[in-house]
């Protein structure tokens, strides 16, 4: 966003956008590693005010650091869970733009580290349960695997996974796209099952194609907009959202996507100050 400079200043801001433009270990469409990028470069057209919350949610704050870059996905996951560590003890909230999804092991480990009683949300056309894909344990359809052996999970909008991932799979911890189309209440139900303090992770693959196209692995039977918001502010009025991630947003030259991705992270921003718990 075009703020003025009170509103991104390092000393004051609460919120601080780590860029992580990692794209190694995806094995469908590249070019992740420039979704970063493409999010703040149309920020600018972000109007500051929201309406929904009737707020100015950019008051708080907004400051972007400068990405982290690693050479292995292994190596990754330390630098992002160091340098969100020190988000986090500095008392400010991380929001990490990837990049694949394994940018959100570290963060999520910072967060599992610093925070008791700690829920990671996962929104995700996959499950990433994965223990080891193409040689790596931290390749990004092992995500969440690495991310439970810190912090309990919940996993929505799932509709993609491989038979091997299915003993991992916790069925009172997940929530099937198919199965949330028919229960009005999946949102009440995830939000009872929340800590007092939450992490979230998004891959933007978790919305239709039709809605956000630019990804990396697609899939047929995705969620909506209103949604996706509907889940982010019940989590926010529920438990206490401490950082939260936007990846797999893969930019193909049109500006719907990256625009969408933008607004998501500001409109989860202005929950968490107008409804969030503190």
């Amino acid at each position: 966003m075009a703020l003025s400079p009170e509103f991104r200043d390092p000393g004051t801001a609460r919120y601080r956008i780590l860029p992580v433009p990692f794209d190694l270990t995806s094995t469908f469409r590249k070019g992740a590693d420039r979704g970063p990028f493409a999010l703040l470069e149309v920020s600018d057209q972000l109007e500051e005010y929201d309406i929904e919350t009737g707020s100015l949610p950019c008051r708080a704050g907004i400051f972007v650091e400068k990405p982290v870059l690693a050479d292995d996905p292994e190596e990754l996951a330390g630098r992002v869970q160091q340098r969100t560590r020190e988000i986090l003890e500095a008392g400010r909230i991380p929001i990490i733009l990837g990049g694949e999804h394994s940018v959100s092991v570290g963060s999520a480990w910072a967060a599992a580290g610093h925070f008791d009683d700690l829920t990671v949300v996962q929104l995700d056309a996959h499950s990433d349960l994965r223990q080891s894909y193409h040689g790596s344990p931290f390749n990004h359809a092992c995500v969440m695997a690495r991310i439970r052996e810190k912090s309990p999970i919940l996993q929505a909008g799932i509709r993609s996974m491989d038979i091997s991932e299915l003993e991992f799979v916790d069925p009172e911890r997940i929530f099937y796209a198919h199965q949330m189309r028919e229960d009005p209440d999946w949102i009440t139900r995830l939000c009872s099952k929340l800590g007092t303090r939450t992490y979230l992770t998004i891959d933007l693959d978790a919305f239709d194609p039709s809605v956000l196209p630019s990804t990396g692995t697609p899939q047929p039977g995705g969620l909506d907009w209103y949604t996706v918001l509907r889940l982010i502010r019940g989590i926010a009025a529920t438990s206490r959202l401490v950082g939260f991630d936007i990846v797999e947003l893969c930019p193909d030259g049109t500006h719907a996507s990256p625009m969408l991705a933008a607004t998501l992270l500001y409109k989860t921003i202005a929950y968490m100050e107008n409804t969030g718990k503190r």
